[in-house]
């Protein structure tokens, strides 16, 4: 090979090492541009409300058997001013001291603008669910007693809008207390055969990477 030859391939090697620099110089600068907006703008996790709770059905039976069958309204903000939401999926159910008593409810993919509400209003139900005993005995004790404390529950995932970037997937998970009272029908209003209960309940929101 001549001396020529050496040199015409040098400079090959030369400025594919030079466009390689380029490119991962340029991968950089736009990683770190996206890093300090991200960090400047911090966005705020979305909050959530459940607004109430109506009961068609929730009848505990023999042995260890629940049936229920509900219908919440749940409101989520999206409290930032710069920074879009794009709940990719959201499934909702209810648990009882953490045992969860009816089928998870998917709830359609929504974007949530800058400082937008969304409202959902899905069902909840649980066709003759088995609870743990020590579960289906506490169970009965509160009815008797009067008041229920169910858990609504949020799981799913979502991704942040900055201007035209988008985000990975994020992890959130909500969790709504819902106080039902059983005996003192002044709690609820009567809506034919069901209870509806006005709640308004703050919701704890955790969001987190995947």
């Amino acid at each position: 090979m001549s001396a020529k030859d050496c040199g015409h391939h040098d400079d090959e090697e030369q400025l594919a090492k030079r466009i390689t620099v380029a490119i991962v110089g340029v991968l950089v600068v736009v990683g770190i541009i996206i890093f300090l907006v991200w960090a400047i703008l911090h966005p705020d996790k979305p909050r959530f409300i459940l607004q109430d709770v109506t009961i068609y059905a929730f009848n505990l039976t023999t042995p260890n058997m629940l049936t229920s069958n509900m219908q919440i309204t749940l409101s989520s903000r999206n409290p930032n001013d710069r920074i879009g939401i794009y709940y990719q999926k959201l499934d909702i159910f209810a648990s009882y001291h953490n045992q969860q008593i009816t089928l998870p409810t998917l709830v359609p993919r929504t974007y949530q603008g800058h400082l937008d509400v969304t409202v959902w209003s899905p069902f909840l139900y649980g066709n003759a669910v088995p609870v743990a005993p020590f579960l289906e005995e506490g169970l009965s004790q509160d009815m008797n007693t009067g008041m229920v404390l169910l858990n609504i529950k949020v799981y799913g995932q979502l991704k942040w809008k900055v201007g035209t970037w988008i985000s990975g997937r994020y992890q959130i998970n909500a969790n709504c207390p819902a106080y039902i009272s059983f005996t003192d029908r002044t709690k609820a209003i009567q809506v034919g055969s069901a209870m509806k209960y006005q709640l308004v309940q703050t919701c704890t929101v955790d969001v987190s990477l995947n």
